[in-house]
């Protein structure tokens, strides 16, 4: 089945605005015109998911909200394709049937639907639209306060996938894949108790293991690392509070009193084994990696000293929409013997959306790739750099995506015949506000500053979007 959208941003919401309006077609495109030239050792598809809500919305409209939607781009032989598909999740289709939108946002989660509208589709809508991963020869597409989505190599949907009846709850869109042992690491975050569960998959993508973790009340924890022993979290003073909906307010507070700690816990451990440290007040919503040199721990991400994600609840008179602009990176660390520990900026740029080359999970990475915003009086998601950081050479190197240009999440796409960790490639999306065009650029890794060396020329608008990866052939 080929989807059309409906929106027209009529309420005039600036989470629709710009390029986070949405498109309203599916295309396949066999062969787009590139720029420059595809390294012929690029094999594999691109994929990006994001929000693209395909019916007017209830109410206030949060980009957390929309529809999942995927772009990919396969690379093959020095040519690419295109394709974009909508995630066909029951809660969407339940919509398509009835030819209007019934879910209401993050602003008013808790209006639930009448069954006899959606039927089995749930009292929530699961969009599917933060990320996507590739394990145990499954393609999932992910939303934190749901299952995943199996998706098909063609970008189609299969379905709800619960690891064999094994989850029975949410899965976090950021699990952690170890290279050496397959084996994926993921969580949840719950507004009732148990407020954190950690899982682990096994390399054939079995369930394996659930860990129940006291936590002193519900928060929003969007990211876990692993080192080659541990698993590691941050507890940070993001609380869900359901009452506040109830009197206008956002149901995710900021409480500073509350502190920031680091867990840490051996990988197949149990409750009583999590270590908890203070770090200074802070939260990190996207992490690059964490490894371990004696008996130190050390992670790395982008900062918030604040955050404020505006999900304004839909009795308030405030509109919906992200107000915290980037962070900066900084790393933090622990000292399993002393249980000293702390965190420290290494950079003043503000960004977002931490990658590394993913074969060196859990282990010293040097080579951090960052989203970065270096025009004044950005808006939030409004990207405008590719950025390098080595942390052999302590240097930064960036490419400036031009006065009207924005780009995406980078992903490295690792040189098959390469030796060093920034063998390969950086592919990301980008857009052009002047020229309304986009493109999925591919960068050298090893020279950022020379920019694109080939650009895929996308024929329709790529809407702003989260997470992307690279699913080699």
């Amino acid at each position: 089945m080929t989807l059309t959208g409906h929106v027209t941003n009529a309420q005039n919401q600036i989470d629709l605005a710009g390029n986070m309006f949405p498109v309203d077609a599916e295309i396949v495109v066999d062969q787009c015109e590139v720029i420059g030239e595809i390294p012929a050792a690029l094999n594999g598809m691109f994929v990006r998911n994001g929000p693209n809500p395909m019916f007017e919305p209830i109410g206030k409209y949060h980009m957390f909200d929309g529809d999942g939607m995927l772009h990919g781009v396969q690379f093959a032989g020095g040519q690419a394709s295109y394709r974009n598909r909508w995630i066909q999740s029951k809660a969407l289709m339940a919509e398509v049937d009835l030819g209007r939108a019934v879910y209401p946002g993050l602003s008013d989660v808790m209006n639930f639907p009448d069954e006899s509208l959606v039927g089995d589709a749930g009292p929530v809508k699961n969009p599917a639209n933060t990320h996507i991963v590739r394990h145990a020869n499954k393609i999932l597409a992910l939303w934190e306060q749901g299952l995943p989505t199996e998706i098909a190599p063609d970008l189609g949907t299969v379905g709800n996938w619960d690891f064999d009846g094994e989850l029975q709850g949410a899965m976090t869109a950021h699990p952690r894949i170890d290279p050496r042992t397959g084996e994926m690491f993921f969580f949840a975050y719950n507004f009732f108790a148990p407020y954190l569960v950690y899982y682990v998959v096994d390399a054939g993508g079995k369930l394996i293991r659930k860990v129940d973790l006291d936590l002193p009340m519900p928060v929003m924890m969007h990211d876990m690392l692993i080192t080659e022993e541990h698993a590691v979290f941050l507890d940070s003073p993001i609380v869900f509070d359901m009452n506040a909906m109830a009197t206008g307010e956002s149901m995710i507070q900021w409480k500073p009193e509350n502190g920031t700690r680091v867990g840490v816990m051996p990988r197949l451990g149990d409750a009583e084994d999590i270590r908890w440290f203070e770090v200074p007040t802070s939260h990190v919503q996207h992490f690059w990696n964490a490894f371990v040199e004696g008996n130190r721990v050390e992670l790395s991400g982008c900062r918030f000293e604040k955050v404020d994600f505006g999900i304004e609840a839909e009795g308030s008179d405030k509109e919906s929409g992200v107000t915290t602009v980037g962070a900066k990176p900084a790393r933090y660390w622990v000292d399993l013997d002393t249980g000293e520990s702390g965190s420290e900026f290494f950079d003043d740029m503000n960004g977002e959306f931490c990658r590394i080359n993913d074969d060196y999970t859990g282990v010293r990475a040097d080579c951090l790739y960052m989203s970065g915003f270096t025009r004044p009086n950005a808006a939030a998601g409004d990207f405008d750099t590719i950025v390098k950081y080595d942390q052999r050479t302590g240097t930064r190197t960036q490419w400036y995506s031009g006065e009207h240009g924005h780009v995406g999440e980078n992903v490295f796409a690792p040189d098959p015949n390469g030796q060093a960790e920034d063998d390969g490639w950086l592919i990301n999306s980008t857009h052009d506000d002047e020229s309304g065009t986009s493109e999925v650029v591919v960068l050298d890794a090893r020279d950022v500053e020379a920019g694109p060396i080939a650009r895929v020329q996308i024929p329709q608008r790529m809407p702003f979007g989260f997470h992307a990866n690279w699913f080699a052939s």
